[in-house]
Parts: structure tokens; sequence; C-alpha cells
């Protein structure tokens, strides 16, 4: 596996929840950003904070549902995790996990927008794919040619 990879076990694949762990790689990258360029940090220093982040993702994880069954949902939302984060004390997290809230549901709106938009066009599936095709046959084309260093 490369260092790009993540390294981390998925949900879903028959492991239990304390299997389950978040992206080593990712993490890793997080700790390099705040530390000073001059310090390094230690592989079981880096395993123990991803093992502090994973206990702090699930004891969220866990109120926010309690949150959510308190309401008698199904689905855990933005703001049961916010009102998960205020029930355990974690009110300097409100602010920015808002901020991050807010960001998210743009871009989702934007992307079920553009989906919308694209759905919308009039254009039949088998058209979309002819289109599709055509456009992947000149990238095809412009890669060979610019290997060749011939002009379309």
């Amino acid at each position: 596996m490369s260092d790009d990879e993540e390294d981390y076990p998925t949900a879903g694949a028959g492991l239990d929840d304390e299997e389950v762990g978040l992206p080593k790689t990712t993490i890793a990258k997080i700790i390099q950003e705040v530390l000073p360029n001059d310090l390094w940090c230690a592989k079981e220093t880096r395993d123990l904070i991803t093992d502090c982040c994973l206990e702090f993702v699930h004891l969220i994880s866990s109120e926010a549902n309690e949150e959510c069954e308190k309401e008698s949902k199904k689905t855990i939302t933005g703001e049961h995790v916010l009102a998960a984060l205020k029930s355990l004390g974690f009110e300097d997290y409100i602010t920015d996990v808002n901020g991050a809230l807010d960001d998210h549901n743009k871009l989702s709106k934007e992307r079920r927008k553009r989906s919308t938009k694209f759905d919308n066009s009039g254009i039949s599936a088998e058209e979309k794919l002819r289109r599709q095709e055509a456009l992947i046959e000149q990238a095809r084309l412009n890669m060979m040619n610019g290997m060749t260093g011939e002009p379309n």
C-alpha cells in the first residue's frame, strides 16, 4: 500500500466497532500541519492520537445517536451532532462544526442542482451516452496526438 492510500479498516466489512479505524495517512498529515517544521511525531504517538480521535468520534456518534432516538428519527443529522457536542461539554467546537456543516450543505445543494439540471436537460440517456463516448474518444485522440506531437 502506498503512502497516499488510506490505511484503515472500513465499517461494513464484517468488523466490530472496535476494529473500525480512521485514515492514518490523513491523521499523520494533520499532525504534521500542526507541528512546527523542525518537529516530528513518533509512530507510537501518532497511533495514540489516532486512537484518541477514534474514541472522540465514537463518543460524539453515540451521543448524537441518543439525540436522534429522542426525536424518534432514524437518521443522524448535523443538528444531532451539534446537540451531542453541547451536551458533552464541547461547546467550543460548535462554531467550527456549524461552519463545516454550512459548507457541506452548500456543496450538497450545488451538487443536487447540477444533477437536476443535467437530468432535466431534455437529452435522452442514449444521447448522453453517445456524447460521453464521443468526448472520451476525442480525449484519447488528443492524448495520442500529444504523445506524437501531431496537431489534431
